[in-house]
C-alpha cells in the first residue's frame, strides 16, 4: 500500500468521523446556547438544568440523522473493503 493511499484513507476517516459526530454536537450546541440564554434572562443559575434538554436533543438528532449516519458508514466500509481487495489482488 502506498503512503499516498494511506494518507487518503486517513483523510477520509477523519471526514467521516466529522460527518458522524456533527448532528449530535450541533444539537447539543444549539440547545446549550438556548438554555444558557434562558438562564441568563431568568437569572436561574442551575448547572444541571441544561443536562436533560441536551440529552433529549442529542437523542432526537441521533434518531433523525440515523439513516444518514448508517448510509455514510456503510459506504465508507464498502470503499475500504474494495480498496483492500485491490491491494490484496496485486
Amino acid at each position: 500500500m502506498q503512503s499516498l493511499d494511506l494518507a487518503d484513507i486517513l483523510q477520509q476517516t477523519f471526514l467521516i468521523a466529522l460527518k458522524l459526530s456533527a448532528p449530535a454536537l450541533l444539537a447539543a450546541l444549539a440547545v446549550g446556547l438556548v438554555v444558557s440564554l434562558l438562564q441568563a434572562v431568568t437569572q436561574i443559575q442551575e448547572a444541571t438544568l441544561a443536562f436533560v434538554p441536551k440529552l433529549l436533543a442529542i437523542g432526537a438528532a441521533m434518531v433523525l440523522a440515523g439513516p444518514f449516519m448508517t448510509a455514510t458508514l456503510i459506504g465508507f466500509a464498502r470503499r475500504l473493503f474494495d480498496q483492500m481487495i485491490l491491494v490484496g489482488g496485486t
